[in-house]
C-alpha cells in the first residue's frame, strides 16, 4: 500500500512511522486512519522490524482531527468519506454496526494488538486523537516543545479512541479526569509530572533517544519473548485476579520452555557470549488463552 499521509522507514531493525501532513499540523483524516492501521500490519508481519517508533513531521505530532469540514466533522451522517450507519429494525441508527465504530479506536486497538514494542517520539502538539493515539504505545518520550491536550470537553464531544480505558490506567483516575474535565493544553513538563510521558528531552535529542531506547529492546533479546511480554502486560491490566495472570504465565512458560530460543539463551549465558535467537514472531506465536476477543457487535 502506498501512503499519502504517513511515511515509513525500516533501518537497523527499527520501523519508524512518521505522520506526514505538516501543512495541517498532521491532523488526522480518514485516509490517515487506514494508513496507520496498515503500517502496523506491515510492521507486525515483518520479522526484520523489531521495534516501532511513531513521530510527526514538522511542528506537530498530531494536532487532532482534521476540522476543515467544520461542524459536521464528528457527524457520521454528514460525512461522505465515511460509510453510512444503517438503521436497525426499530428504524434508528444501529450503533452496534461496524460502520458506527470510532476511527480513533480502530487505531488504538490495532496498536494494542501489536506484537512489537512501540515508542512514541512526541515532537510537538499532541491534541485530541493526537494525545489518545499515544496511550496504547508502550513508552512516550516528549520533546520539550511538545504540548498535550485531551480537549474533548471544549469541543462538545467525549474522549475517544478507547482512552477512557487507557488513560486512567496510565496516569490514574484523578489525573485523567482533571485533564479531560478542563480540556486544556498543557506542556511537556506537566505531562512528565503526570506520568503521561517517561522523559522530556531537547528537540534535537528526541529521535536519537527514541532509537537508543528501541535498540535496548532489540539487542540481546528474543523477539518472541518481547512480543509475548508486550501482550501479557497489556492484557493483564484488566484481569480480575492474579490467577488469570498465573494461568497465562504457565501456558507461555510451557510453550517457550520447549523452544530453540530457550536453549540458546541458556547456552549463551553459560558460555558468556551474546545470544543468537532464531525463533520469529511470525512463525512462533503460541496459542495462548488471551481471553475471549469480543466482537464489536
Amino acid at each position: 500500500m502506498s501512503y499519502e499521509t504517513i511515511l515509513t522507514d525500516l533501518a537497523d531493525d527499527i520501523f519508524t512511522i512518521t505522520i506526514n501532513r505538516p501543512d495541517r499540523l498532521n491532523a488526522l483524516n480518514t485516509q490517515m486512519i487506514r494508513e496507520l492501521i496498515d503500517a502496523f500490519d506491515v510492521a507486525d508481519g515483518d520479522d526484520a522490524a523489531r521495534a516501532i517508533i511513531v513521530t510527526g513531521a514538522g511542528r506537530a505530532f498530531c494536532a487532532g482531527a482534521d476540522l476543515s469540514g467544520g461542524g459536521r466533522t464528528f457527524d457520521r451522517a454528514a460525512r461522505p468519506d465515511r460509510p453510512p450507519v444503517p438503521n436497525g429494525p426499530d428504524g434508528r441508527p444501529d450503533l452496534s454496526h461496524e460502520n458506527a465504530r470510532d476511527g480513533g479506536g480502530r487505531i488504538t486497538l490495532r496498536i494494542f494488538d501489536c506484537r512489537k514494542p512501540v515508542i512514541a517520539a512526541v515532537n510537538g502538539a499532541a491534541v485530541g486523537i493526537g494525545a489518545t493515539m499515544l496511550l496504547p504505545m508502550d513508552v512516550r518520550i516528549a520533546s520539550s516543545e511538545a504540548r498535550f491536550g485531551f480537549v474533548f470537553s471544549q469541543r462538545g464531544i467525549v474522549p475517544e479512541a478507547a482512552s477512557s480505558w487507557f488513560l486512567p490506567r496510565i496516569v490514574g483516575i484523578a489525573q485523567a479526569l482533571e485533564w479531560c474535565y478542563a480540556g486544556r493544553v498543557f506542556p511537556a513538563q506537566e505531562a512528565l509530572a503526570g506520568r503521561l510521558v517517561s522523559r522530556v528531552v531537547a528537540p534535537a535529542e528526541l529521535l536519537p533517544a527514541a532509537r537508543k531506547l528501541a535498540r535496548s529492546f532489540i539487542e540481546g533479546t528474543a523477539p518472541v519473548s518481547v512480543a509475548l511480554i508486550r501482550q501479557m502486560m497489556w492484557r493483564m491490566l484488566a484481569a480480575g485476579h492474579p490467577m488469570e495472570a498465573h494461568r497465562l504465565d504457565s501456558r507461555a512458560m510451557f510453550h517457550r520452555g520447549r523452544s530453540a530460543d530457550v536453549q540458546e539463551g541458556i547456552a549463551s549465558f553459560l558460555e558468556k557470549r551474546p545470544p543468537h535467537f532464531t525463533d520469529t514472531v511470525s512463525g512462533q506465536w503460541p496459542d495462548l488463552p488471551w481471553g475471549e476477543e469480543p466482537a464489536y457487535r
